[in-house]
C-alpha cells in the first residue's frame, strides 16, 4: 500500500491525475473505473485540463462507473449519468460507446447486474479504479452490514448516506433510498485501486481505516487493506487524525 498526503485538495487532485495519466500513457486502451461525488471532481477537472492543453487522449479508454441511484432517469440533474457527462465526459474525446454507467431503470435488475459484471470481465477487468470513501466507511454504495455482496447488486442506502447526499437535492425526501452498485468482489478485482479522501469530515474515517488494523464488513473500506495494489491519496485535513 502507498499513502500520499498532499497539502490541499488541489494537490490531491493533481496527484491522482498524475497517476491516471501515467497509466494511460502506458496502456492507451486502459479500462478506468470511475466514481461520483464531490471528491473526484478535482481529478476530472485536472484530466480535462491536460486533455485540452496537452492532448491527453481518451479515445481508446473504456470506463465503468461504480453506481447509480435506482429509479432515477438518466437526464435527472442528480443522476450519476448526468454528473459524469457534465463533470467529465462532455469535455474529453471519449467514445460514448466505451462509457458504462449502471442503468437505474433496468427491466430485470438481477439479470442486468450480472451482465454488468460480465461486461467488465469481457473487457479484461478494470485496470485502475478510483474510489471515494463515505464517513461510515462505505465504498461505492456498499454500506456497513453483517454481510457484503460480491457482485453488482441493488442496495438500500443508510440514513447517514442519504443525509450526506441530500446536499445535492432540494430536500432529503428527494434522495433515492436504493441504488445499483458494484459489489466488493467486483471492486477488489481491479488491478490498481486509488482511494481518495479530502476534508476534516473524513479524518476519523481514515484514522479508523489505517490505524485499527481490522478488516470488517462493518467498515467496507477496510477490505481494501487486503488488495495487493492500493494507493491512498489524502489531503492534510483528511490525514489529520491518522498523523497524530
Amino acid at each position: 500500500m502507498k499513502i500520499f498526503i498532499e497539502k490541499n485538495y488541489t494537490d490531491l487532485s493533481k496527484r491522482v491525475a498524475d497517476i491516471i495519466e501515467s497509466e494511460m500513457k502506458e496502456k492507451s486502451n486502459l479500462v478506468l473505473g470511475l466514481a461520483t461525488g464531490s471528491t473526484p471532481i478535482g481529478t476530472y477537472e485536472e484530466l480535462i485540463k491536460r486533455h485540452k492543453e496537452e492532448g491527453l487522449d481518451f479515445s481508446k479508454i473504456t470506463t465503468f462507473n461504480l453506481d447509480e441511484y435506482l429509479g432515477i432517469p438518466h437526464d435527472h440533474v442528480n443522476s450519476y449519468h448526468y454528473f459524469m457527462e457534465e463533470n467529465f465526459f462532455k469535455s474529453i474525446n471519449i467514445d460514448n460507446d466505451k462509457i458504462n454507467i449502471p442503468n437505474g431503470n433496468p427491466e430485470n435488475v438481477e439479470e442486468y447486474c450480472k451482465a454488468y459484471d460480465e461486461k467488465i470481465e469481457n473487457q479484461g477487468g478494470i485496470d485502475v479504479q478510483i474510489l471515494g470513501i463515505g464517513e461510515n466507511g462505505h465504498i461505492a454504495f456498499n454500506e456497513p452490514d453483517d454481510k457484503l455482496y460480491l457482485g453488482t447488486h441493488v442496495t438500500d442506502l443508510t440514513e447517514s448516506t442519504i443525509k450526506a447526499n441530500s446536499r445535492f437535492f432540494d430536500s432529503i425526501d428527494d434522495v433515492p433510498k436504493k441504488a445499483i452498485t458494484m459489489g466488493l468482489g467486483s471492486i477488489m478485482k481491479s488491478k490498481k485501486i486509488l482511494l481518495l479522501a479530502s476534508g476534516k469530515n473524513k479524518a476519523n474515517t481514515i484514522k479508523k481505516l489505517l490505524k485499527d488494523g481490522v478488516v470488517s464488513t462493518h467498515n467496507p473500506a477496510s477490505l481494501l487493506l487486503l488488495h495487493p495494489d492500493v494507493t491512498i491519496i489524502l489531503d492534510e485535513e483528511a490525514a489529520e487524525e491518522y498523523m497524530k
